[in-house]
């Protein structure tokens, strides 16, 4: 099992009671668990899923209510989008997403992460909208370039740089 710490704002739209978080560690996996927040850009409502150890990031643009209900498939759809666009092997990818099999979620913890994501939404919200909104082909390689930009937490290190390193040596 692992887990998605959602802001205050993302558990109030998915409808979760404090009863449905999980206060469990998650199991053991070389990424573990991602934060996760509820953004509007263009109008629209937009997921940002940030990875708690290497800062990989992606976004889920213009998401309904009931898709956002069901974060855990989109999350997996979207990992492996994101995933697709790095120099990973099929055997590195099929390991993080069997990492993903089960989700549970919980409350943000992270102060660190939460900067991180707030400087990730302001990126995101400018690169969408200038590259034509919500709804541009180009999302992807947003996602591509903003996991190749350098990450203060990180030691001002490329978040995709550190996915790979973590899964190097490692099949």
């Amino acid at each position: 099992m692992q887990l998605i710490r959602c802001t205050q704002k993302l558990i109030k739209e998915m409808g979760l009671k404090k009863a449905e978080l999980s206060t469990a560690e998650p199991n053991f996996s070389y990424l573990g668990a991602w934060h996760a927040n509820l953004l509007h850009i263009d109008g629209k409502k937009c997921v940002l899923l940030v990875n708690d150890k290497t800062l990989f990031n992606f976004i889920v643009p213009n998401v309904k209510r009931q898709e956002i209900k069901s974060l855990s498939s989109i999350f997996n759809e979207h990992l492996m989008y994101a995933l697709s666009s790095e120099d990973l092997s099929d055997e590195t990818k099929k390991i993080i997403m069997k990492e993903y099999s089960e989700i549970n979620y919980s409350k943000t913890n992270s102060k660190k992460v939460l900067g991180s994501m707030n400087d990730l939404a302001f990126h995101y919200k400018h690169h969408i909208l200038s590259e034509g909104g919500i709804f541009s082909a180009l999302i992807p390689s947003i996602i591509h370039k903003l996991n190749h930009m350098p990450m203060g937490m990180l030691g001002y290190k490329y978040s995709a740089e550190e996915l790979k390193l973590m899964y190097k040596n490692k099949i």
